[in-house]
């Protein structure tokens, strides 16, 4: 089976998983940074929490641009930086910004209820990433369509299979 040859959900669910795994790893970094930082430092919860979600993002963006989305365009490295690093601002500050209005606003600020936030705000603020990432900052490269030379966005399913190559016989 030839890569790109399946269908348009089999490729969305393994782009779901390879998305997955880097935001399982960046949310263990996160976790541990946050967690080190509450309990060995004296930085207010939330600036601790930022400096975390900063760790993490590093680590994540590793992640994305050479395994889940390394088949991605390459070609503007810097734009690509750029809107990373702009759509992880605005997921920064969803997640910081629910872990705030829990510890400021409702007095929520134990160690249990710190990370229910964490995991509230990781959780609402990887929807919109993965969203913004795949729309804007990793984009597909369009596949030519050989007969009008127009991109496509999926190759259009054979309907006859391959003829094979003939054997010589010595």
């Amino acid at each position: 089976m030839e890569p790109g040859s399946e269908g348009p959900f089999k490729r969305l669910a393994r782009e779901v998983a390879k998305f997955g795994a880097v935001g399982v790893v960046g949310t263990v970094v996160n976790f541990a940074v946050s967690n080190l930082l509450w309990h060995l430092t004296s930085l207010q919860a939330v600036r601790a929490n930022v400096i975390a979600t900063i760790v993490a993002i590093g680590c994540n963006y590793v992640g994305f641009r050479y395994f889940t989305y390394r088949d991605r365009d390459k070609s503007a490295r810097t734009k690509e930086l750029s809107l990373f690093l702009a759509f992880s601002l605005v997921g920064l500050v969803i997640e910081n910004g629910i872990l705030f209005a829990a510890i400021y606003g409702f007095g929520w600020d134990s160690s249990l209820q710190r990370n229910v936030f964490k995991v509230l705000g990781i959780g609402i603020a990887t929807l919109f990433r993965f969203w913004s990432y795949r729309s804007w900052v990793f984009k597909a490269l369009p596949m030519e369509d050989e007969e009008a030379g127009e991109p496509k966005a999926f190759p259009a399913p054979q309907s006859e299979p391959l003829p094979r190559p003939k054997q010589h016989v010595s």
